[in-house]
């Protein structure tokens, strides 16, 4: 009797573990679900709408953090179908403030790729130009503000750090692809520093000698392929024009569908009002 008991727990527990690695493997390179908290891609997105992140495309990865935790391990990625295209809409990990090295807990952000590793971007009164040519505005984006912001006007918020650019009107820059390389001078440093910082080295400037991983140079090889992410509430969203560029490993995949929507804000004590909030006509709304 004890012993078929035993039996039969260990077989449950087996059937859960199973389970649980089946879940890991399908939540790491399959698919994932994802809650939008915030309106920077509004048409497009809504806030609370509960969306399918496709990662197999772009091949799914082992987990970045310790499962149940924010603490940060080492992942690869495998092989995936195809690379991210300018105008996909991603899911990617947040690389953090413009001034912080340090990769911050993890937090997936969801934005619009407008520009690929090598490209050169710039925005216009609010027009966007990839390699100088004209980027039609997704279908579904919007801008909040009724005029563009004079060229003139330098946002201090802006990346990189120092530049002459604002929201509406940005570069030219060049989106980092491996093996380009930078030039460095106590001019230039402030706006790589950060980048060089995060690339996994260390970077200084001392009177007029740029110094990194102690060494005295005046260029900066990168490292890594990126990209750049806009929201389509142009007016309403902290992206790369504001904290930097997206490194093309930590794009985890893109959204398909929307499988659920409501309303957020409304707890779920209040079960009665939670339910009148869904909004059937999102559901089932493919994301492009």
């Amino acid at each position: 009797m004890l012993r078929s008991l035993r039996l039969q727990s260990i077989g449950i527990l087996r059937d859960l573990l199973y389970s649980l690695i089946a879940v890991l493997v399908i939540n790491s390179f399959v698919m994932a679900s994802f809650e939008v908290p915030t309106g920077s891609m509004e048409d497009t997105v809504k806030i609370g709408d509960f969306l399918f992140v496709n990662k197999f495309i772009y091949g799914g990865s082992t987990p970045y953090t310790v499962p149940l935790t924010s603490i940060r391990i080492p992942h690869f990625r495998v092989p995936g179908f195809r690379k991210v295209s300018r105008g996909d809409v991603i899911v990617f990990d947040w690389p953090g403030e413009r001034d912080r090295a340090e990769k911050p807990t993890q937090v997936w952000y969801l934005k619009r790729c407008i520009a690929l590793p090598g490209d050169t971007l710039r925005l216009s009164n609010r027009e966007v130009y990839v390699n100088e040519k004209l980027v039609p505005n997704p279908a579904q984006s919007k801008f909040l503000r009724a005029y563009s912001q004079s060229s003139d006007f330098r946002n201090p918020n802006i990346f990189p750090r120092d530049a002459n650019f604002n929201q509406d009107n940005y570069g030219p820059i060049i989106v980092p692809q491996k093996g380009m390389v930078l030039i460095v001078s106590p001019r230039t440093f402030p706006a790589w520093e950060t980048f060089i910082r995060r690339e996994g080295h260390s970077a200084e400037i001392t009177g007029d000698k740029i110094i990194i991983d102690g060494r005295q140079t005046s260029s900066y090889s990168v490292n890594r392929d990126y990209v750049f992410a806009m929201g389509d509430n142009r007016d309403n969203s902290l992206d790369s024009r504001y904290w930097g560029f997206v490194p093309l490993e930590d794009v985890i995949g893109t959204p398909m569908i929307v499988y659920w929507s409501w309303n957020p804000q409304i707890p779920l004590f209040r079960l009665s009002e939670k339910l009148s909030s869904i909004k059937p006509g999102r559901i089932g709304t493919i994301i492009r």
